[in-house]
C-alpha cells in the first residue's frame, strides 16, 4: 500500500463496538466503527460506520464528509428544519454543528473527520 494513498477495500479495519461520543437520548442505538485510517497526528479518521435505529445529541468540533450507503436517518441543527438522508446521499457537516442525529433504518455510510 502507498504511503500516499489509502484505500478503503485494502484495508483491514479492526471493528470498534458503540464508540461514539454522542449522547443517546432516544431508543436503543449500536454502532460499529471500522476504521480504515488515521493520519499520522490523530486529526484525520475514515472507516465505515453502522448504526442502529436511535437517536442521538451532537455537537460536531470537526469537519464530517459522509457517503450513505443504506439506512435512513433524520439529522436537526439546533433552530433549523430537519434533514432527511437515505441510502446514496453524500454530504458534509461542518464543525459548530449541534442538534439530533436520528437513525430511523440502520445506516452504514462511510465518513473522513478531518
Amino acid at each position: 500500500m502507498s504511503d500516499f494513498i489509502t484505500v478503503l477495500r485494502e484495508t483491514c479495519p479492526t471493528p470498534v463496538v458503540n464508540a461514539t461520543k454522542w449522547k443517546r437520548i432516544g431508543g436503543d442505538p449500536h454502532t460499529v466503527n471500522l476504521n480504515a485510517y488515521l493520519s499520522a497526528d490523530g486529526s484525520k479518521i475514515m472507516g465505515t460506520w453502522i448504526c442502529t435505529p436511535g437517536k442521538f445529541e451532537v455537537n460536531y468540533d470537526k469537519w464530517e464528509f459522509c457517503h450513505f450507503l443504506e439506512g435512513y436517518c433524520i439529522i436537526t441543527p439546533e433552530g433549523e428544519e430537519p434533514k432527511h438522508l437515505k441510502g446514496g446521499d453524500v454530504f458534509v457537516i461542518e464543525p459548530g454543528m449541534k442538534g439530533t442525529w436520528e437513525v430511523v433504518e440502520t445506516v452504514r455510510k462511510y465518513f473522513v473527520f478531518a
